[in-house]
């Protein structure tokens, strides 16, 4: 049988890193980091980071991210590039990570970091226009529409944030909300409704994305009593959520490898320990996440001290 890790890390976000950091750095000898894409996770994509302890200075989710790896792998980390489709656990009571190209590992204990990703506003044309006119990524996109009118539609901290960033590219911002408060912190708020460049567009639902071959030409909005506008943008950036990248837990009969709430969060306590022996999961995937980068760093020490108590006394 191939080497058996200690400890499979799932995803290399904030929480994954840090997971990774504190396992390594407290003695685990055979740990492997496991991200299908780039390290760094979902806050790469943001503009604006300003609340990160220590960072004095607003940088950008990549800028922060920027140093972390360096950082974790300098204690024996070790990190492949592959995407893991499933982990189960067998009756060796080891647990068997499939990864794409049917690759099998095992491993004595998991932490789970997958975090999330952005929710689809479900708006007609958002699928259509993806790519042309739609996007989820201010930081990615935002720069093709220099000197350009946009909108922004949701109402938390992201859609503020990315709004905020926006109007340094953009001629104005229409941000658009279903609410007529914000579900963001108020500092935010009180930025955006201080700048001269976003229109609020409140109590407002999108109801229709339109736009020819070339791309998105505008959208209609509607107000609680009915009435319409058309709101003629190139671009409209959606914040309305995030969705939870659980699909690794679930398992070939439909159900998944411990309690998950109903909204599809793994179920842990405060060690991060999930239902099942050996299974921890850290960062946006658990329930009650804060969703921010300070507490999934957290999550991951956590995660990782509670992983080697678990490993040292499956030795005695």
């Amino acid at each position: 049988m191939s080497e058996v890790l200690d400890l499979a890390i799932i995803g290399g976000g904030p929480a994954g890193l840090t997971a990774g950091m504190y396992a390594t750095r407290g003695g685990l000898k055979n740990v492997v980091m496991y991200e299908k894409g780039v390290v760094g996770g979902q806050i790469t994509k943001s503009s604006e980071i300003e609340n990160y302890p220590g960072i004095t200075q607003v940088v950008s989710g990549l800028e922060l991210m920027e140093k972390w790896p360096e950082q974790v792998m300098r204690f024996g980390l070790k990190y492949e590039m592959a995407e893991v489709v499933r982990v189960s656990k067998g009756s060796d009571n080891l647990f068997d990570i499939l990864i794409e190209g049917e690759k099998n590992v095992k491993a004595k204990s998991v932490i789970v970091c997958t975090g999330s990703n952005p929710k689809k506003s479900g708006v007609e044309g958002e699928d259509e226009f993806y790519g042309k006119g739609v996007s989820f990524c201010a930081t990615c996109d935002g720069f093709f529409y220099r000197n350009k009118e946009v909108a922004v539609l949701g109402g938390g901290d992201a859609a503020l944030e990315e709004a905020l960033f926006l109007t340094n590219i953009c001629s104005k911002v229409y941000l658009i909300h279903r609410r007529n408060e914000f579900r963001a912190s108020p500092a935010t708020v009180q930025r955006v409704k201080k700048n001269s460049k976003i229109e609020l567009v409140l109590n407002s639902t999108v109801e229709k994305i339109y736009g020819d071959i070339s791309g998105v030409n505008g959208l209609i909005v509607a107000d609680k009593d009915g009435g319409k506008r058309d709101l003629k943008v190139p671009g409209v950036f959606v914040f309305v959520g995030m969705k939870v990248n659980n699909e690794v837990l679930a398992q070939k009969n439909d159900s998944f490898l411990c309690e998950m709430s109903k909204n599809g969060e793994a179920v842990v306590d405060l060690d991060m320990k999930t239902s099942l022996k050996g299974l921890f999961a850290a960062g946006d995937i658990r329930i009650n996440a804060a969703k921010q980068v300070v507490c999934a760093a957290g999550d991951g020490a956590t995660a990782a001290i509670n992983a080697i108590n678990y490993l040292e006394n499956l030795h005695e």
